[in-house]
């Protein structure tokens, strides 16, 4: 600041108004003080914002899922790159953290909050019985949750969703008007929200047209587990003639463990991604799958958060439903197939 005010003749409290938006000193004293910022380089301090209240200019995201996981998850890497492009336009840093389960999560909240490291957080992931919203309250943290269904226990929080119930009835529609009355879920982590929903929504379709040969199988939604569980479902007394996976790697996986075991795709069963991404038509067949503009996803949390961050009211934003792409990698099950079914659910009722 001595610098800033000897080059441009003024004092340092008016090098301090200026540069910290204050009024007491005119327009182009302001200008000039700026200009000479600019030419040495100066930047504010975020640990002397903090201190005075003023903020860092940083948001916080914390992921707790499986480290390994991550680099080969198109829906995050486009999740983030839409928050990164929003946080760019305010000139907002993202402050990143890994960690093994949502307790650490917590912890990285409480930590942040006392060391003023940022302004606010962006929220994945949301559980069914979710205690990080409860720390967020506590704290008085601003943040929004990517993901979860509105909550009214949690006001102060903003929300962004998609209609992952209305998605997955879509997928059930396209794959039983194709025959299809074996059908296994490969779904994400248990505890979900999203991945809750996805069940539930599973097997209310399957109730309300009386089928019986339907279930979902929760994994770490890595490719080692999608192939895995193929195998399994594959190889067992009653096969399923339609796989749905809660993500493209795993169905890819998925794919490649069912010609494997000599089956083809879409012949002897068909496949669904939950995630459309370059990955979906990188194979062959390519996959049908459940589209949507994750980067707009991104982009319309960090707007929600900056709104939040400016003084504005908590909302819930929801975002257009996932639309079902069908491409080659699903077909009509056979004949023998559909009356297999048929007899398997009426076995079943007896």
């Amino acid at each position: 600041m001595k610098d800033i005010a000897r080059r441009a003749g003024v004092s340092q409290s008016a090098v301090s108004f200026a540069l910290n938006g204050r009024p007491g000193v005119s327009d182009d004293t302001r200008d000039r003080v700026r200009a000479v910022a600019e030419e040495l380089g100066w930047r504010p301090s975020t640990a002397a914002r903090a201190l005075s209240g003023e903020g860092v200019a940083t948001v916080g995201f914390v992921l707790a899922r499986p480290a390994e996981t991550l680099g080969v998850d198109s829906f995050f890497l486009q999740l983030v790159s839409g928050i990164q492009e929003v946080l760019a336009e305010r000139h907002l840093g993202l402050l990143f953290q890994v960690v093994e389960d949502v307790e650490d999560e917590c912890a990285v909240y409480r930590r942040w909050w006392a060391e003023h490291r940022v302004d606010g957080v962006l929220v994945v992931d949301p559980r069914t019985d979710d205690p990080r919203t409860g720390v967020l309250d506590e704290l008085g943290l601003p943040g929004v949750v990517i993901g979860g269904a509105p909550d009214e226990r949690h006001p102060e929080l903003s929300t962004v969703w998609a209609d992952d119930a209305g998605a997955m009835a879509a997928v059930v529609d396209e794959l039983y008007a194709l025959g299809h009355r074996r059908i296994v879920h490969i779904a994400g982590l248990p505890g979900l929200a999203h991945t809750e929903r996805r069940i539930r929504t599973l097997r209310a379709e399957a109730e309300r047209r009386g089928l019986t040969g339907v279930e979902s199988v929760t994994t770490d939604y890595s490719d080692a587990e999608g192939a895995a569980v193929t195998r399994r479902v594959l190889e067992s007394s009653a096969p399923p003639t339609a796989l749905i996976y809660d993500n493209d790697v795993m169905a890819l996986a998925g794919v490649a463990a069912a010609t494997e075991l000599g089956r083809s795709v879409p012949g002897d069963v068909s496949v669904v991604a939950w995630e459309d991404s370059a990955l979906c038509r990188m194979v062959k067949p390519w996959l049908s799958a459940l589209s949507r503009d994750s980067v707009e996803f991104g982009r319309t949390a960090a707007r929600e958060l900056t709104a939040l961050l400016d003084g504005g009211p908590a909302r819930t934003v929801r975002v257009p439903v996932p639309r079902l792409i069908v491409r080659d990698s699903t077909g009509a099950a056979s004949r023998r197939d559909v009356r297999l079914g048929a007899e398997f659910s009426l076995r079943t009722h007896e």
